[in-house]
């Protein structure tokens, strides 16, 4: 059976399983303002069409390199709408599995600060997925990639991605039926549309938060054709192998290997120290070892105030107790108790809160103005190889 038939079959069966057991028809809530409604199809490309869309994947076009493969910037032939293609890279069981679990994932899930997905291709060697355009590229990108043509991000922006980011996991988190732990935050996997607004991308180690429907989609991954998994199996129940980004890593993930909601609030926290002290997840201390960010907040918070920490890029451009109440949560978010944590419902009522305070009340999305074009799709952590403008000259 080729893929596109077997991937028709298997979302037919999934909603199948939630109607009859009760909890609606599709991943999407039902009471979510925020997103469409149902799942949809994927549509199946042909590897011609891609190639042809990106020019035969024409270095100028090339978006990003990142850890599943490289993203290219190009044009559908027959609607003329902009998109993102990324040519995955990684070979064997491991690979395809991820390729099947992110396709079925965005197949199912769907919310305004979730990446789209329009569709697929698999010619049996060649892999790749289409995904909306987003012509700011990724956080990454404005938080630590900054070159002398950009602005860094101000105060509001911040609290405004931050907010839309937490928004996304909300919804994943709560919202989504079964929900969804998501199990990659960092900055390279949130990319950025029109007036700043996040999404998050790169499914390809997200899980069902429900043991049942989690082994339910790894049974679906492992019947794939041609494929028996990048899962461990044992028995009639599968687990996933859980990976993951130094530095972002829950401590309790790296002790079970057992992803859970509790796991990606803490990865938010450090993505939300990052927004906040500008430095990323893991650098250099003054002996040249490797630090976490956590690590280096909690020991330069003993002896300073959380202005000494503050991103210098942002000037102070700031009020002081806004500030106090954003590191207050980061710093929530990353106790090593997992159980300590605030929940996503209300990570996400404090950062709305801040970013509405941001905006005076008004409108969530604002513009920042003089940004450059920086177009991405899922992965792109890298727009340019040659980091010498890299913003990461100073050291605290």
């Amino acid at each position: 059976m080729g893929l596109s038939r077997w991937f028709s079959r298997k979302l037919k069966e999934l909603k199948s399983r939630k109607q009859r057991e009760g909890e609606g028809t599709s991943l999407s809530a039902t009471n979510s303002p925020s997103r469409s409604s149902g799942h949809h199809q994927p549509r199946l490309f042909t590897f011609r069409e891609l190639s042809a869309a990106t020019k035969n994947f024409r270095q100028q076009f090339l978006l990003g390199m990142g850890g599943f493969g490289s993203v290219y910037k190009g044009r559908s032939r027959k609607t003329g709408q902009l998109i993102a293609v990324k040519h995955l890279n990684r070979r064997g069981l491991q690979g395809q599995a991820e390729f099947l679990v992110e396709i079925l994932m965005l197949s199912l899930l769907q919310h305004s600060n979730i990446i789209r997905m329009f569709g697929y291709c698999d010619d049996g060697v060649r892999r790749l997925i289409v995904y909306e355009y987003m012509p700011l590229g990724s956080l990454e990108d404005h938080l630590h990639d900054l070159t002398p043509d950009m602005l860094p991000l101000d105060w509001n922006t911040r609290m405004k991605i931050a907010a839309g980011i937490a928004r996304g996991l909300n919804y994943l988190h709560n919202e989504a039926i079964p929900p969804v732990i998501y199990g990659d935050m960092k900055p390279s996997n949130v990319l950025l549309g029109d007036g700043f607004q996040p999404k998050i991308s790169d499914f390809g180690l997200a899980k069902f938060g429900d043991g049942e429907n989690w082994n339910l989609v790894s049974n679906v991954v492992s019947s794939a054709p041609n494929v028996v998994s990048n899962v461990a199996s044992s028995g009639t129940t599968y687990a996933l192998v859980v990976t993951g980004t130094a530095g972002y890593v829950a401590p309790e993930c790296s002790a079970s290997g057992t992803l859970t909601v509790k796991s990606d609030i803490y990865s938010f926290g450090v993505l939300l120290l990052e927004l906040l002290t500008g430095r990323e997840a893991m650098e250099l201390d003054a002996n040249q070892r490797e630090e976490s960010i956590v690590e280096w907040a909690r020991k330069k918070l003993r002896f300073r105030t959380i202005l000494d920490i503050a991103d210098p890029l942002l000037q102070e451009n700031f009020k002081l107790p806004n500030l106090s109440k954003a590191m207050t949560l980061a710093l929530s978010c990353v106790q090593d108790d997992p159980d300590s944590r605030p929940n996503t419902a209300t990570v996400l009522q404090t950062l709305e809160s801040l970013a509405a305070e941001a905006v005076g009340g008004a409108t969530l999305w604002g513009s920042q103005t003089r940004t450059p074009e920086r177009g991405s799709g899922p992965s792109s952590s890298t727009l340019n190889p040659n980091t010498s403008g890299r913003r990461r000259a100073y050291s605290r």
